[in-house]
């Protein structure tokens, strides 16, 4: 079981790396920035089962660690202006951190295990995820809305 998740976990990696190359290719917008995290948040529904449910000090241990990890996404998402659009920057240090933050994620799914049942551990990744993505998403719609404001009061180009 630990062996599929794990496989599942890296494809993942390999499918939001993808979809991130492939998003910097067209102009971005602040819907594509915000539902994300709002589409994520239905995982939450797993609490409802109380398999599912962990500590008060695997949450705190989750969420602050899934905040240190947006860190790092934050730092490599960047917006630019192209054909008067707002684009998401490429990023060579993005596919990196990915790839740290997957050989992190199953270093811990290896080493926690061996001691927290699995369900709980799905809770807390799914905690250590959303916690994660919401300070990202946060910090880039700020930037983008900052980027925005600044092309609405840009003179407009003249071609002659």
């Amino acid at each position: 079981m630990a062996i599929i998740t794990s496989l599942i976990a890296v494809f993942m990696a390999f499918f939001i790396f993808f979809v991130r190359m492939k998003a910097s290719q067209k102009p971005t917008n602040a819907k594509k920035i915000i539902l994300p995290p709002i589409f994520m948040s239905t995982g939450a529904l797993m609490f409802l089962d109380p398999v599912f449910r962990v500590t008060k000090g695997e949450l705190i241990e989750a969420i602050v660690l899934g905040a240190f990890f947006s860190i790092f996404l934050i730092k490599t998402s960047k917006f630019e202006i192209r054909d008067g659009e707002i684009y998401l920057k490429r990023s060579k240090a993005f596919a990196l951190i990915l790839v740290g933050l997957i050989l992190i994620r199953l270093a811990l799914k290896s080493y926690l295990g061996r001691t927290i049942d699995y369900r709980q551990l799905s809770g807390m990744f799914y905690l250590l995820a959303f916690s994660m993505i919401v300070p990202w998403r946060i910090a880039m719609y700020i930037s983008y809305k900052k980027l925005e404001r600044n092309l609405k009061h840009r003179p407009p180009i003249l071609t002659t």
